[in-house]
């Protein structure tokens, strides 16, 4: 038999980025093939999806922990790594999204609705990306970003036009399996139903959903019985019918105690009150229950009820019961706005926002921000050159200015993410020169000392031609005085 799950708490995890390929393109007689190491990969994402074919969150009961593949690394050649491919969660229309702390991340209604629950890290850049006219080999690469990983909440709150609510075996199931198609489990005893059973019923050229809420009795708003696990059920539906027992052999129960005690409960839940209400006396078929309808509707008209005796095993009533609801369903659905195509909310970024910020605690400097911290991630602290890139950026981004002018001094310690994640510097305010102390950028170093023979050659001939050139320049020039000077002895 199927396990109903409308509530799971999944760990998922994306990708992680790949790492960028730091690679020199060697090649006969290409001495200066110039840097060649391709991009990593972006790391897969997990993404939530709607299907209608789905029902229940079961599966992710039992398997609570799902993680996307990793991006895989560039290579020589200018080859970048393969995308890490997307997981796809598919999960039951209804279904909330929250944190741990029950904040709504996302609410997923129709089918193809999409959340990225946890975003893959993005691949790091090869040596060739990060070359420059200023650093024209870099021997260096960023490393892949980590893949978001976060902890999340489903919730499944069915997506229907009526609920059934009503004490325990008032007959609700019953109801649903004359009206609609739906098999629900029929017994004699409370608490039969132990899921929400969904229906479909078509009055005239009406279709709409009914759904049966179980489990509630006197305290169910507080957790006592099965009311508080299917109570989020009923907030979608836009009408509430009372499904009163009129045949219970209970002591200190009837009709109106059994509504009395279901609004109480309903009003404790809250964000209901608005939901139109109708009221099905049930069971009027059996011995006494007609009577006992008869003294109660007048009781409930007077209070603003609309009343329909009805009996799911004789079917009387039913036919005006299922085009009353039909009604209030149709008017409920007009008056809801029109679905307005998709649309993208731009945030622009403030004009003097600085894309991170610092704060001094006890004498340590946080710097927090995305560029920063993404940036620590992507930096390999074993190669200097990195290092030296990652504090040119740093000072770029106006990091190195903002520490001077928050009071940092030369020593103090400096991190950078928060505390599960955060890289310690002591800073150096010439930290920013780092890169650059390691050579000129606009002159690579490597370069001059790998140049081909041919290109030395050259420069040599260009030395002797030059050379030749003063020389006969020096001849012509003093042959020219030996000449002015004979001249002038001659006119002498």
């Amino acid at each position: 038999m199927t396990t109903f799950v409308d509530r799971v708490e999944l760990h998922v995890a994306a990708g992680n980025g790949g790492h960028g390929c730091a690679s020199v393109h060697r090649e006969k007689f290409k001495p200066l093939g110039g840097p060649d190491g391709g991009n990593g990969g972006d790391g897969g994402s997990v993404v939530l999806t709607v299907d209608a074919q789905v029902t229940t969150l079961l599966e992710y009961h039992h398997s609570p922990k799902r993680k996307a593949t990793n991006g895989k690394p560039g290579a020589g050649a200018h080859r970048t790594g393969a995308l890490g491919q997307d997981l796809v969660l598919f999960v039951p229309d209804g279904t909330v999204v929250l944190d741990r702390e029950g904040n709504v991340l996302a609410d997923l209604v129709g089918h193809g609705t999409s959340f990225v629950a946890a975003q893959g890290g993005r691949g790091g850049l090869g040596n060739a990306a990060l070359s420059s006219a200023r650093r024209k080999a870099p021997g260096f690469a960023l490393l892949g970003e980590p893949g978001e990983a976060r902890d999340i909440v489903m919730e499944l709150k069915s997506v229907a036009d009526v609920a059934l609510v009503g004490y325990p075996s008032a007959g609700k199931s019953s109801l649903i399996s004359v009206l609609s198609a739906a098999k629900p489990k029929i017994a004699d005893y409370p608490f039969t139903t132990l899921i929400p059973n969904l229906g479909v019923v078509t009055a005239g050229d009406t279709v709409y959903t009914i759904a049966d809420v179980p489990g509630l009795i006197p305290g169910a708003s507080q957790g006592r019985g099965l009311g508080l696990e299917f109570l989020r059920h009923v907030e979608r539906c836009s009408v509430l019918v009372h499904v009163l027992d009129c045949a219970t052999l209970e002591p200190g129960r009837d009709p109106l105690t059994d509504l009395e005690t279901i609004e109480a409960e309903l009003a404790e839940y809250g964000g209901l009150d608005d939901r139109p209400r109708l009221v099905a006396l049930n069971k009027i078929d059996v011995p006494d229950g007609q009577d006992i309808a008869d003294l109660t509707r007048a009781s409930l008209e007077e209070r603003g009820y609309r009343v329909f005796e009805v009996s799911a095993a004789s079917r009387k009533g039913l036919r005006e019961f299922s085009f009353a609801m039909a009604q209030i369903v149709g008017e409920a659905r007009a008056a809801k706005p029109l679905e307005e195509s998709t649309r993208i909310v731009l945030r622009p970024t403030a004009v003097d926002d600085e894309g991170f910020t610092i704060t001094e605690e006890d004498g340590t400097f946080r710097i927090r921000g995305v560029k920063p911290e993404r940036w620590v991630r992507q930096t390999d602290f074993s190669n200097d050159e990195a290092v030296g890139y990652l504090a040119d950026r740093l000072a770029r981004l106006g990091v190195e200015d903002k520490l001077w002018k928050v009071g940092a001094h030369e020593g103090d310690t400096v991190i950078i993410g928060p505390d599960e994640n955060a890289v310690v510097f002591d800073w150096e305010p010439t930290m920013a020169a780092g890169a650059e102390m390691l050579g000129r950028r606009g002159e690579d170093h490597r370069l001059e000392t790998q140049r081909p023979a041919v290109d030395r050659r050259r420069e040599k001939q260009k030395g002797r031609d030059s050379a030749e050139a003063e020389y006969l320049a020096f001849e012509a020039l003093s042959s020219g005085r030996q000449d002015s000077i004979e001249g002038d002895d001659e006119e002498h």
